[in-house]
């Protein structure tokens, strides 16, 4: 299955879009998505991998190396992430213990508002 990345304002923090399953082939794209916000000043931003039901160690890579970025410049990078298989991905490899994780887009949006207070 391919990969679908797509940008959004949806209150005050943009949302990076991902839809299929992210792999070594399609994580550059959303690589370059998360890339493209950060160039354009951004430094708070929502990462939606809720319509991902795979996520390999790839792109496990892409979100911590954004993560890493981001924390540098005083930046928050939330998830949300609701499929069990990317949900136990993130507990086994601890990234759920890094990531701010939360259920749906707008808990993640939020969380990103508060965290940027």
């Amino acid at each position: 299955m391919g990969v679908s990345v797509t940008t959004s304002e949806q209150g005050p923090v943009p949302v990076v879009h991902v839809q299929g399953d992210v792999d070594v082939t399609s994580a550059p794209s959303m690589r370059e998505a998360i890339d493209a916000l950060i160039l354009a000043g951004h430094r708070r931003m929502v990462l939606d991998l809720t319509d991902v039901s795979f996520i390999d160690s790839t792109g496990l890579g892409v979100v911590v190396g954004r993560l890493k970025g981001l924390r540098r410049s005083a930046g928050v990078l939330t998830v949300a992430a609701s499929h069990e298989r990317v949900l136990r991905v993130l507990g086994i490899t601890g990234l759920d213990t890094v990531l701010d994780v939360a259920p749906d887009v707008d808990a993640a949006i939020a969380a990103a508002a508060q965290t940027a207070q």
